[in-house]
């Protein structure tokens, strides 16, 4: 088990794909470092060749830079196996999870787990990307269903969709939803833009 926070360089198994079979969320290398594919764009011009416009994320920093490829052009995948983990707690800047199979527990740095630090919460389930036995990132859902902890009365009965207020969420996330929305309510929330969806 592999609780450190600092990152260490590991001697990947190679896996050779195309530009053809970029995902969003899968790993590859990139000048030497291990980087996770963010967003990409295949660009056809008309006139010259065709590119990948990408957006990669650095495991070990955190930064995420654009970078374009040429279409065909040969990339390493780093293969990753997703494990559905429980979160623990949060010990310094890391994150514990435990594992719900082998119940072995693994800590996420606060850079691999981004802003998603304020949408987690603990004994939800999560899925953790695991690597020779070392946790590289987690794959985050389309929505959490957090609970409003502090909000204003708002008008009662109003269902206006353009009529908003803010409140704060469990975590301590900040959000705007619908006069509707009242203390102890449950509210689905995207992690990727942070609006909120639906009451759940």
């Amino acid at each position: 088990m592999n609780t450190e926070l600092v990152f260490r360089i590991i001697t990947f198994s190679m896996s050779a794909i195309t530009t053809a079979d970029f995902k969003k969320g899968i790993f590859i290398e990139f000048k030497n470092e291990t980087h996770q594919i963010v967003d990409f764009q295949h660009v056809n011009p008309g006139k010259g060749s065709a590119f990948v416009r990408t957006k990669l994320k650095s495991l070990k920093s955190g930064r995420v830079q654009e970078f374009t490829y040429k279409a065909g052009d040969a990339v390493t995948e780093i293969p990753v196996e997703t494990h559905e983990m429980q979160y623990l707690y949060k010990e310094g800047e890391g994150f514990v999870f435990m594992d719900n199979q082998s119940y072995e527990q693994y800590t996420l740095s606060a850079v691999m787990i981004g802003d998603f630090s304020l949408y987690i919460k603990p004994n939800d389930t999560y899925q953790v990307l695991v690597h020779n036995e070392d946790a590289v990132g987690i794959r985050f859902p389309k929505k959490v269903r957090l609970l409003v902890a502090e909000a204003d009365d708002g008008a009662r009965g109003n269902t206006a969709t353009s009529a908003t207020k803010t409140v704060k969420l469990e975590t301590g996330l900040v959000v705007s939803v619908p006069l509707f929305i009242r203390q102890g309510d449950l509210v689905a929330i995207d992690p990727e833009s942070g609006s909120y969806l639906e009451r759940a």
